[in-house]
């Protein structure tokens, strides 16, 4: 039935959660790269006028005095050079299509960062932003326009990177939209998450736009009501950029059979996701794939579509019913095909 789930042996620990019957509690810190609620950190102010790059959280400068190398390519970039703004470096271009501009570059007169800053130019995304790779040309035209006029957002305030996003999509040209969305729903979606059930999960540290990252020392803590996505190779997401290195999500024990259930069944509160988006769950016809995508991701878009921030007529209903147990058993099921 799809990738191995892994279970591992630990002592039980649980961290109580505050639920309320047939409904989400609340924005799972969790699924948008925080470890609590509340408002800290305010994320930057960003207007309907403001630049992309306004909105965002900028970091540090990299470094830029020593070239870095990859395995299976010949190219070479400093720090600073892999994670540019408007051009970041691009380890395999034998992995995908010739990028349009938009994507490869962005429009730096604009504070339009590239596509495949974020994305990654083979479109797998990361834990904190989305997966774009494979969705269908229609589906994707119909978010970026969603992101424009307002009925999709983040639930979470906090989340730069989707005010980032929606300012993006305000400034790009409907050429720009049509050539992403075109270039983009070209690929094949590649392996790219490992579901590992567990009681204990390595301690975090979270990063400036919401991606956790384990902590020196391989430590753990109680995994408890929540779970933690982190890059399978710390290094290689963080400093490189590594678009081949994918994503582990530890999540509580028995949640991968209980979203079995509510996906292929309903469960008696939601409807099958197999009826829209493919036996397989890899996506059928205009409606995208779900399975094998960063847990984080379809998490934050669930409890999203359920505050109404994400503003959905197919799946509004599809969500109403569910509760926080639910959408962790979803989202690891869903990560574990």
């Amino acid at each position: 039935m799809g990738k191995s789930v892994w279970t591992l042996a630990v002592a039980a620990a649980g961290l109580a959660g505050t639920l309320v019957s047939g409904q989400i509690a609340g924005p799972p810190p969790w699924a948008y790269g925080y470890h609590q609620g509340g408002p800290d950190p305010a994320p930057p102010a960003c207007t309907p006028q403001s630049k992309p790059l306004d909105c965002a959280r900028i970091g540090a400068p990299r470094p830029n005095d020593v070239a870095h190398t990859m395995p299976d390519t010949d190219r070479t970039f400093t720090e600073f050079q892999i994670h540019g703004d408007y051009g970041p470096g691009d380890w395999y271009p034998q992995d995908h299509p010739a990028m349009p501009d938009i994507v490869a570059r962005g429009r730096e007169a604009d504070k339009l960062r590239a596509c495949g800053l974020c994305h990654y130019p083979n479109g797998q995304g990361k834990a904190e932003n989305a997966p774009v790779a494979a969705l269908p040309m229609k589906y994707f035209v119909a978010q970026i326009e969603a992101f424009r006029s307002g009925t999709r957002r983040s639930a979470d305030p906090r989340k730069a990177n989707t005010n980032e996003m929606i300012q993006i999509a305000r400034h790009l040209t409907d050429a720009e939209v049509q050539a992403a969305a075109t270039y983009f729903s070209s690929m094949k979606w590649r392996p790219w998450v490992k579901v590992v059930e567990t009681e204990n999960a390595p301690k975090t540290r979270q990063t400036m736009n919401g991606l956790f990252m384990p902590m020196p020392g391989n430590e753990t803590e109680p995994l408890g009501k929540r779970i933690m996505e982190v890059p399978e190779n710390p290094e290689q997401t963080e400093r490189f950029r590594n678009p081949r290195s994918g994503f582990v999500a530890y999540v509580p024990v028995g949640s991968v059979s209980a979203g079995e259930t509510l996906v292929l069944k309903g469960g008696g509160k939601t409807v099958q996701c197999t009826l829209c988006h493919g036996a397989d769950l890899m996506g059928n016809g205009d409606v995208p794939g779900i399975a094998d995508r960063q847990v984080s991701y379809i998490a934050r878009q669930l409890y999203d579509i359920q505050a109404g921030t994400r503003q959905s007529t197919a799946m509004r209903n599809v969500v109403a019913k569910l509760n926080d147990d639910d959408l962790i058993a979803i989202a690891a099921y869903l990560g574990s095909r």
